[in-house]
């Protein structure tokens, strides 16, 4: 009895890593086997044998942790464990964002054999589908047809003859919107019926699929999600000259449909589960009228589009053909151009009316002569949000429920504008405060090509415009304005212990203060003077912060807006206000960083 006394060890469970494991295992060795091994010493080989055990129980208990950690949103880590926790919440992380903008358009025209003004039958239609290329070997694409015989285009005298002074060429100017990346085309063989079938596309950076046809002429179309039946098809509007659209939106029934899905670096199409010639798409006409209230019998012939597709098996599967996948493939660095940047013309397609009558060789020399410049800035690609961010918006995507009501809806859906219409940085949603019914104004601001914040162009602000028409409350209307950029500098003065070093001191303590206010703000985000303390005072070799102070950076390759800082500091001297409708940005922080060492 008193020998099972003896080896009765409490354990002790909260001792998870190596050297508390290792104690505990000496303690129990050295207590209960006394006599068995009395050599504990570290070159022993009892002590190789605890410090193995020591060193897997370790492993086992991180392993542990890890994985009960990746398991909650609130505590996962990893980004692709973030990624997948929002998936589960119904948001659609946007990845390989692309960037969009407008560019001008040149061409040389002969002059009319008839009179002043350009020859109208040399003015071509450029197609969209035009590829252009950066000084920096940045592709981008023109994503519309762009008509030079529109008479809003400006047109002035290019040459002249030398003899006579008439004109023999005219310039004609125009423009027209690019996105950025290339148009590519992926065969994949397709073996027997799979339900959910799931392919993955050989290329990187795919921004979108644009077309998904198999070998009998049978087109897939992308939806949100395997149960949408209906899609909206672009058609191309005939009258496009007299009402200035030029495309019309038709509700399509689709019965072939996958969703796109990505895991960070692979791009895969998802089928559903039905089988060719046995998929019931079309519903009974009986089983979606509309059932009049009070009544007992249908009286109006009149059908629910929401109600046409009765189909459980989430679309037919393609099976012993051979896909051919159209998509736009991104650049594999920031997409984002400079004004000026985009001056190469790589691959056109123009129309001229009545081609056959005119001369090879003037046709030629006007497509040879097409030349493109952008005038303002490219932008919409942005860097990879982190994983606070990403949490941050899974927050607030969870309780939208697919529609814009709250502040934090419509800025939850703005984040989630699909990537392949350009991407924001950070917008603010803020009821106008001079406005009497629910009009908001949402500011937006993007990214330039160096990372630096810059002002949204309009393509990007009307694709979000239209973005935020399904979301959005029928008695809400909405502003999208530009921010106030506020760049700001930071000067400190710092005492140094005993011994240091001043100038690697004052390297570490620019850098410690760069790797914290590098990033950007969020828009009306105050300032905290107090954290700039805070960061330097953990600076290894840093006895004391002396004062910080705040300067406003204006003119030259910084914003026109500029900000008082002693007027808008707090009571307390301890944050910065910034107003609702800027945002605050350490542009350069290797030269807007500056301090001395006492």
């Amino acid at each position: 009895m008193a020998d099972e006394q003896k080896k009765i060890v409490p354990i002790d469970y909260t001792h998870r890593e190596f050297n508390t494991i290792r104690d505990d295992l000496l303690e129990i060795a050295e207590r209960l086997y006394p006599n068995t091994f009395r050599d504990w010493s570290e070159a022993s080989f009892g002590a190789l044998m605890i410090d193995a055990v020591a060193y897997v129980g370790d492993q086992l208990s991180f392993y542990l942790d890890y994985n009960v950690n990746e398991s909650f949103l609130d505590t996962a880590y990893q980004y692709s464990n973030v990624i997948r926790h929002g998936r589960i919440l119904g948001y659609k992380f946007q990845e390989n964002p692309s960037s969009y903008g407008t560019v001008a358009m040149f061409i040389l025209v002969p002059a009319s054999s008839v009179g002043l003004g350009p020859d109208i039958n040399y003015i071509p239609i450029v197609n969209k589908g035009a590829q252009f290329t950066s000084e920096t070997g940045l592709n981008f694409v023109l994503t519309e047809n762009v008509d030079f015989s529109d008479t809003s285009n400006p047109v002035v005298v290019a040459t002249v003859d030398s003899s006579t002074g008439a004109p023999t060429y005219y310039a004609i100017k125009a423009t027209g919107n690019v996105v950025s990346g290339f148009f590519s085309q992926e065969q994949m063989r397709i073996g027997a019926y799979q339900q959910f079938l799931r392919v993955r596309l050989s290329a990187n950076n795919i921004a979108e699929v644009l077309s998904v046809v198999d070998s009998e002429g049978n087109e897939y179309f992308e939806v949100d999600y395997l149960a949408q039946d209906m899609v909206l098809k672009e058609i191309a509007n005939t009258t496009y000259k007299d009402d200035n659209i030029p495309s019309i939106l038709k509700p399509f029934l689709v019965s072939r449909k996958f969703v796109l899905e990505r895991d960070g670096i692979n791009t895969f199409l998802q089928f559903g589960s039905g089988k060719a010639g046995e998929s019931n798409v079309v519903a009974d006409p009986q089983s979606v009228a509309i059932d009049s209230f009070g009544k007992s019998y249908v009286t109006d012939i009149t059908f629910d589009p929401t109600r046409l597709t009765r189909n459980g098996n989430f679309g037919i599967v393609p099976s012993n053909t051979t896909l051919t996948v159209t998509y736009r493939a991104i650049n594999a660095g920031n997409s984002n151009v400079a004004t000026g940047g985009l001056n190469a013309v790589t691959s056109t397609d123009m129309n001229f009316e009545n081609i056959d009558s005119l001369a090879t060789a003037t046709v030629q020399n006007v497509i040879n002569s097409l030349e493109v410049s952008n005038e303002n800035p490219i932008i919409g690609d942005i860097s990879t949000p982190s994983t606070t961010e990403v949490k941050r918006r899974i927050y607030d995507t969870f309780p939208t429920q697919n529609r814009a009501v709250t502040q934090a809806d419509y800025e939850s859906v703005t984040y989630r504008m699909p990537s392949k219409y350009g991407s924001i940085k950070r917008c603010s949603v803020q009821k106008d405060p001079d406005s009497q019914k629910r009009n908001l104004n949402l500011y937006v601001v993007s990214e330039d090509s160096l990372g630096k914040l810059t002002t949204t162009n309009s393509t990007i602000k009307n694709n979000l415009k239209t973005w935020l028409n399904q979301y959005r409350m029928i008695n809400d209307t909405i502003d999208i304005l530009d921010p106030y950029i506020l760049n700001l500098g930071i000067e400190f003065t710092i005492k140094a212990t005993t011994g240091a070093d001043k100038f690697i001191l004052l390297d570490a303590a620019v850098a410690a203060l760069t790797s914290e206010f590098g990033n950007s703000f969020y828009i009306g985000e105050p300032f905290y003077i107090s954290d700039v303390y805070s960061t330097l005072k953990n600076v290894p070799g840093i006895l004391d912060v002396i004062t910080v102070n705040l300067t406003s950076k204006t003119g030259g390759n910084y914003g026109n807006s500029s900000i008082d800082i002693n007027a808008n500091l707090s009571p307390d001297g301890t944050y910065l206000i910034v107003p609702a409708n800027a945002i605050v940005e350490i542009k350069y922080p290797e030269t807007d960083i500056t301090g001395k060492v006492v």
